[in-house]
């Protein structure tokens, strides 16, 4: 789904969705929570990836430039993010386009 077709979804909906990686954080006050950003042609899509699938999926979470990721849509008021289940490195799909994040710690 695109960040558009992801705004309006109620709370708590399974959803796939894809992006540029344009932002990656890991808060020492997050206790092992990874915050990333994606980008597609809608807007921007947030996702929020815990400890259990961060220490699982590690090497996608630090080096994927074209990110998918499935999981639960959260919503709350004007939050809305995707807490990943399971991330996909699609970055073969770039080609030769270049692409960065901007990676905060």
């Amino acid at each position: 789904m695109s960040s558009s077709e992801l705004h309006d979804l109620p709370n708590g909906r399974p959803v796939k969705g894809c992006g540029i990686v344009t932002g990656k954080q890991r808060p020492e006050t997050a206790k092992r929570t990874m915050f990333i950003s994606l980008e597609d042609e809608d807007g921007d899509i947030q996702v929020i990836v815990h400890r259990e699938i961060w220490e699982r999926q590690r090497y996608v979470a630090l080096n994927a430039r074209l990110l998918a990721v499935e999981g639960t849509w959260q919503r709350e008021g004007e939050v809305r993010n995707v807490v990943a289940g399971y991330l996909e490195d699609l970055t073969p799909l770039l080609g030769e386009l270049r692409t960065a994040s901007r990676d905060f710690h």
